[in-house]
């Protein structure tokens, strides 16, 4: 398995819990994008219509030699799910405060996936509690390297 792209913001504006592996319906050569790493996971998201999920807003560069628009690059791409997992998903999005995130971008056997995982927003004071978190763990990580 070789990691292309992760999302680091959702882990930051959202508490991420189930994760789920989904496959990505690509064109032409957007999977030579995907595995050069010309991906960017940042702002998409996954939304569920007519029983299918779908993947929005995550760039894939185009080939440099490819003749796609700025427009094609974030197109909506289908997320190759099974019924059941679509619609335990689309159960868990009708509560209040979930959402569904890509959190990963890999190539396994020759195939791209993303991981997508269910989340619910942080508040401000949630991020802040966090940050200082790290920040005391850095500090105590120092004190023990010194010592």
């Amino acid at each position: 398995m070789k990691i292309i792209a992760t999302n680091k913001k959702a882990y930051h504006n959202f508490f991420v819990s189930d994760s789920l592996e989904a496959g990505i319906s690509l064109k032409g050569g957007e999977i030579k994008s995907v595995a050069g790493g010309k991906v960017s996971l940042s702002d998409s998201f996954v939304t569920i219509k007519d029983g299918q999920a779908y993947l929005k807003n995550c760039y894939i560069a185009p080939l440099t030699d490819s003749s796609q628009s700025d427009s094609e690059c974030k197109r909506t791409r289908m997320l190759l799910l099974h019924k059941s997992e679509i619609l335990k998903l689309e159960r868990k999005i009708q509560e209040k405060g979930f959402s569904i995130v890509p959190t990963k971008i890999y190539i396994t056997k020759g195939k791209a996936k993303v991981e997508i995982a269910l989340a619910k927003g942080k508040k401000l004071y949630d991020k802040r509690n966090v940050l200082k978190e790290k920040a005391v763990q850095r500090d105590i990580d120092r004190a023990i390297k010194e010592a």
